[in-house]
């Protein structure tokens, strides 16, 4: 199944929040957790999935947010540096000249 179909699914499937959608060029976005695959790319910034007031991740949400936010960096590369049954939840986003 493509992965914004599952996002869209998931969406319908969780009341716990509005869906998050992606942004242009964010589906684009190459997430990692190999640091060799940063090691010639440029450091954008941090990213942070948002948490809801009981410290609560949206999991549904989160990988979009993820893709959101290193785009809103001016990255196309996001590197892992924490996850949640299999989805990015904190990290780093690069520049990288792919």
């Amino acid at each position: 199944m493509h992965f914004s179909r599952l996002i869209s699914v998931a969406c319908v499937l969780t009341s716990m929040a509005a869906c998050v959608t992606l942004a242009p060029g964010a589906d684009k976005v190459r997430i990692t957790n190999v640091a060799a695959d940063v090691a010639t790319c440029t450091a954008l910034g941090n990213i942070e999935v948002s948490r809801g007031a009981e410290g609560h991740v949206d999991l549904a949400n989160a990988q979009a947010e993820f893709r959101n936010q290193t785009v809103d960096l001016g990255g196309n590369t996001a590197f892992e540096t924490d996850a949640a049954l299999g989805v990015p939840l904190e990290g780093i986003a690069y520049r990288c000249p792919h």
